[in-house]
């Protein structure tokens, strides 16, 4: 039986050795010459598929072996490198367009479940209580261990007006929290504007999509018409990121043309690039330049730049440069801290790969990866204090920072987890204001520095 293994093995070596190599991406074939193919490893992959094949209690299709052994090896690299499969590239073509069926929740696995990252605003998530940092342990009556992140959240989507029950393990709580919501159309409303008072107006972007950097031309262009602004304040609180141009279009809304955005830096020559304010690095396609009919103050306004712990990615990359420029202040607390770049790399018209390519870092040179955006001044939450959240550097896996090796947060209110104190657990317990009410302290406190107020200092114990 074993010889047969052995012989069955060094065949799928070289069957698998040729999947390998017919995989491999046209777009990069010519850049980088082949590594050597490690044949004691794929001798190891071909025993352990043929035992399968041989031996396993059911029949299992080659098709799904080679579709879990290719997730495996993106998942088992970071938080963030995923295999798409039809539904989940498909889903994702969609989701940049501001629209897709299901809850509404950014998510990530962690010990084998489902960690919540940031439930998008105006959703069923959003609007049911599901917090960042939450764990899903249960779809309805089916555990999560042992479903990919892929199936799990196929499970989540589903058609509208259907409902699903996810039972939830959060800090701080003894019981689980079992928590129904009725899926919907999730037209997430990118961008949004009012003006506060007379000359402070408010800018909300909740997410970068294919049309979130005209939509704020647009809204800017609302705002001026209602009278002369005499600050601004951009709101990326809770913002989970998405599409980089969209990034540098809005960063491009308020700096200097041609200033730079944020640059990246990864082992391809395509992954080493500059992104500056220029059309050419935010329009897709031979669309008209939307920023040219900015008004004149959009990049001169006094600015003040709201974030938090769920301010990720593209935010973090619209701060950062708004800070390094000092076009404005950044306000509120650390941001999440990832600063990786994800490529899409299809490997057919139906299913691709999203791997992480390069590390992006601001225009001063700063690395944000597991550290974070620090504000220019600290504003809690609320006048007490901030909930404790989630950030990349809590995740399993999360990559590195390559310039700054010791970044990750080492705030005293934001232990590692395990570490928690009870002082804590009253913080996670703390209410979050809806944003841009009446009752937003980090809002409040950004119109006073608009109007030159002092800020109130914050509580202490």
């Amino acid at each position: 039986m074993r010889n047969k293994l052995q012989k069955a093995g060094l065949i799928m070596t070289g069957v698998f050795a040729g999947v390998l190599i017919s995989l491999n991406f046209p777009a990069s074939a010519d850049k980088v010459s082949a590594a050597p193919l490690p044949v004691e490893e794929l001798r190891a992959f071909a025993d352990v598929f043929n035992a399968i094949k041989q031996g396993y209690v059911e029949p299992v299709e080659d098709k799904k072996l080679i579709n879990h052994a290719i997730s495996g090896m993106l998942s088992g690299l970071d938080p963030h490198s995923a295999y798409l499969d039809v539904e989940a590239y498909k889903e994702l073509q969609v989701g940049t367009h501001g629209e897709f069926g299901g809850l509404g929740i950014e998510v990530g696995m962690e010990d084998g479940f489902v960690k919540v990252i940031s439930p998008i605003e105006d959703t069923p998530a959003f609007r049911s209580g599901v917090k960042a940092g939450d764990l899903i342990v249960k779809l309805d009556e089916t555990p999560v261990k042992g479903m990919t992140l892929s199936d799990a959240v196929k499970r989540m989507r589903g058609k509208p007006k259907t409902d699903i029950t996810l039972t939830i393990v959060r800090k701080g709580e003894d019981r689980p929290v079992v928590l129904t919501l009725t899926r919907e159309v999730i037209k997430v409303q990118s961008v949004k504007s009012k003006m506060v008072e007379p000359g402070y107006g408010y800018l909300r972007v909740a997410q970068f999509q294919e049309n979130t950097s005209q939509a704020v031309a647009e809204h800017l262009a609302k705002l001026a018409k209602e009278g002369d602004m005499k600050g601004l304040v951009l709101d990326l609180r809770n913002d989970p990121g998405g599409l980089l141009h969209g990034a540098v279009g809005v960063a491009s809304a308020f700096l200097p043309a041609n200033a730079l955005v944020v640059s990246t830096d990864g082992r391809t020559d395509d992954a080493k690039r500059e992104y500056r304010a220029r059309a050419d690095d935010y329009l897709r396609g031979s669309r008209e330049d939307f920023l040219k009919h900015l008004p004149e103050a959009a990049r001169t306004l006094p600015m003040v730049v709201l974030v938090n712990a769920g301010s990720a990615s593209a935010s973090e990359i619209v701060a950062g440069a708004l800070q390094d420029h000092r076009r404005a202040v950044v306000m509120g607390t650390q941001t999440f801290g990832k600063g990786s770049v994800q490529t899409i790399l299809p490997l057919n018209s139906n299913t691709a790969i999203k791997l992480t390519t390069a590390r992006y870092y601001t225009p001063s040179g700063r690395s944000i990866q597991a550290k974070g955006i620090e504000p220019d001044i600290i504003v809690e939450e609320t006048a007490n204090g901030s909930s404790r959240r989630l950030r990349e550097a809590d995740l399993e896996r999360h990559l590195g920072n390559d310039r700054d090796p010791e970044a990750e947060p080492k705030n005293a209110d934001e232990p590692k987890t395990g570490d928690q104190s009870p002082a804590d657990d009253e913080a996670e317990a703390l209410p979050r204001p809806e944003l841009a009410s009446k009752d937003d302290y980090q809002l409040n406190q950004a119109i006073n520095l608009l109007k030159g107020l002092q800020i109130v200092q914050n509580k202490k114990e």
